[in-house]
């Protein structure tokens, strides 16, 4: 059915870089045959941190317009560089799976709406590989949020019918998908707020790294316990799922923001004190949601916040006592490459005219084949 090799991409919230793997599809299997991580070229990432914290009422069409093409090169190159580095054809790889670099999500507005660079059309002709794209579009036309999406895959590969578990991935945006053992319970997923979006923003603003290896930095520094307990005041921590959020939403013009509710400007902090104390919120949000899950027993994270050891350490400090945090890497989906392998699945669905069952993870109101191809 449609099996062979696939390419998924993935930039996330963060865009610290562009991941790249290469997967063969069999019998709905999937196994990693290459990955590669390309950085964005240093202008382009800061037009896109840039354009990303723009209010909707800010944004530019040209200025869109123009990243999107500079966007699909990037996308483009990060493709050649992983062909090369596999030692494989364009021809012998049937389709990608191309989520584009989110810089605007409205989930909520009326119409609801989302906005990925990195033209689909323009990268199917810059690779010679048909592209499937527009996930995120199809799914808000079944009256999806959009997002997140990755639950779907972790339905799929990581539920256990002796164990419940939630699977939680550290991208920009931090989101878990609850399974459940029982199978006449409920599937669940939902983005629990910032991870390391705020954290490479601020980083970057103040050392000009683009992230924080490790988590060193924070690690440095002391949590202000009045500022973290002022961010987590923000309504979104306590919304109910289904939610979704981004970058748009959670960035340094909003940390400034409440921490102005407490009439302190972020220049009366130590710099490393705030990083420390965003790295608790990470932590402490995901924890708050977590406990609400009956009898969860293991957590198996992904995403490059896997990396970060000081908020890996944070995560297993506000956890319910009793459940363990693992990788899914121990489970056969490598933690870092986990998203752009979701969305190598996802083209191999699109491209085998299969349904994608997202209801209980971005409130679809049907399964429905996601995505649009973009020939060359």
């Amino acid at each position: 059915m449609n099996s062979g090799l696939y390419i998924g991409l993935m930039s996330g919230t963060s865009v610290d870089g562009i991941d790249a793997v290469l997967v063969e599809v069999q019998a709905g299997q999937l196994r990693l045959i290459a990955a590669k991580g390309c950085p964005w070229p240093e202008n382009i990432r800061e037009e896109i941190l840039t354009v990303s914290q723009y209010a909707p009422n800010q944004l530019n069409v040209a200025e869109i317009a123009r990243l999107d093409g500079l966007a699909a090169d990037g996308f483009a190159d990060a493709v050649l560089q992983l062909l090369q580095h596999a030692c494989c054809a364009a021809d012998q790889v049937v389709a990608i799976g191309h989520p584009g670099q989110t810089v605007c999500h409205q989930p909520l507005a009326r119409p609801p709406y989302t906005c990925q660079i990195g033209n689909p059309a323009r990268l199917a002709h810059a690779t010679g590989i048909p592209v499937v794209a527009q996930f995120r579009q199809s799914d808000m036309a079944t009256g999806g949020q959009g997002a997140p999406l990755a639950p779907a895959l972790h339905a799929a590969y990581l539920r256990s019918t002796q164990e419940n578990r939630v699977v939680l991935n550290l991208g920009g945006i931090a989101n878990i998908t609850v399974l459940p053992a029982d199978r006449k319970q409920p599937l669940s997923g939902f983005d629990t707020g910032p991870a390391n979006a705020l954290l490479d923003a601020w980083s970057w603003q103040q050392r000009r790294m683009p992230y924080d290896e490790n988590g060193a930095w924070a690690a440095q520094g002391t949590v202000q316990t009045d500022l973290l307990a002022i961010l987590l005041a923000d309504p979104y921590f306590q919304d109910p799922p289904p939610k979704t959020t981004g970058r748009d939403y959670f960035n340094l013009n909003w940390l400034a923001q409440r921490a102005m509710m407490l009439s302190k400007p972020l220049s009366a902090f130590q710099p490393f004190d705030i990083q420390a104390t965003l790295s608790e919120l990470t932590a402490v949000s995901i924890a708050q949601e977590i406990s609400k899950i009956p009898d969860c027993a293991r957590v198996l994270g992904c995403g490059g916040g896997v990396l970060n050891t000081n908020l890996w350490r944070q995560l297993q400090n506000a956890l319910p006592e009793g459940i363990v945090l693992e990788s899914t890497t121990e489970y056969g989906l490598p933690s870092q490459w986990v998203e752009a392998m979701c969305f190598a699945w996802f083209a191999w669905q699109r491209w085998a005219d299969l349904p994608i069952d997202l209801t209980p993870f971005t409130g679809a109101k049907r399964s429905a084949i996601l995505g649009g191809v973009f020939k060359p």
